[in-house]
């Protein structure tokens, strides 16, 4: 498809040329981006009705570690006091709650059907610990557990949180998880 060109110019007409992009941009995306999006909007508004603080003025940062992973919410104002008290006060009740097992908070964001959340429902008390701390800017729940299949199952419920909140949440990254996991890779 050719972009038209404007009178006496070498150049493409602007607006024909953000049409041109605009419509490139959404044939690569395809209907399995559209599905993503679809996705990331209801659970953004399912959290709404869960999380106290606004998503679109936090972080969720997912880590995995070898021995688990950290959650992090993170205002992104760093001074906006009014979100850190928020988010403060939902992880102290998650940590709470996910110790034990009550994992119905995230079931009513993502669903039932999450992946992992059936096994930390299930783990005994000893398998999973859940610790909360207050970090610069908001708060994090650090998970621990020897059991790798545990593990497992809360590497996989941290990405499912990952693609369901979109650019809200990254992926943080651990040092020593990134080199097990390549030792586990090598022949």
């Amino acid at each position: 498809m050719a972009a038209r060109l404007g009178a006496g110019s070498a150049k493409p007409a602007p607006r024909r040329l953000a049409a041109l992009l605009a419509a490139l941009i959404a044939g690569a995306q395809g209907p399995a981006a559209a599905q993503a999006t679809a996705r990331q909007e209801t659970v953004a508004r399912s959290g709404a009705q869960v999380m106290p603080f606004s998503l679109a003025a936090t972080i969720h940062v997912f880590t995995k570690t070898a021995d688990g992973g950290t959650q992090r919410v993170l205002a992104r104002q760093p001074q906006d006091a009014g979100q850190v008290i928020l988010i403060r006060a939902h992880l102290r009740e998650l940590q709470r709650q996910f110790t034990q097992r009550d994992f119905s908070a995230p079931e009513r964001i993502h669903g039932a059907g999450m992946p992992g959340l059936a096994q930390l429902r299930q783990a005994p008390p000893a398998a999973l610990a859940i610790d909360y701390r207050e970090i610069e800017a908001g708060a994090q729940l650090r998970y621990t557990t020897t059991d790798p299949q545990l593990r497992a199952a809360l590497h996989a419920w941290f990405d499912a949180q990952l693609a369901d909140h979109g650019h809200d949440a990254v992926a943080g990254h651990d040092p020593a998880h990134a080199a097990m996991a390549h030792a586990a890779r090598q022949p």
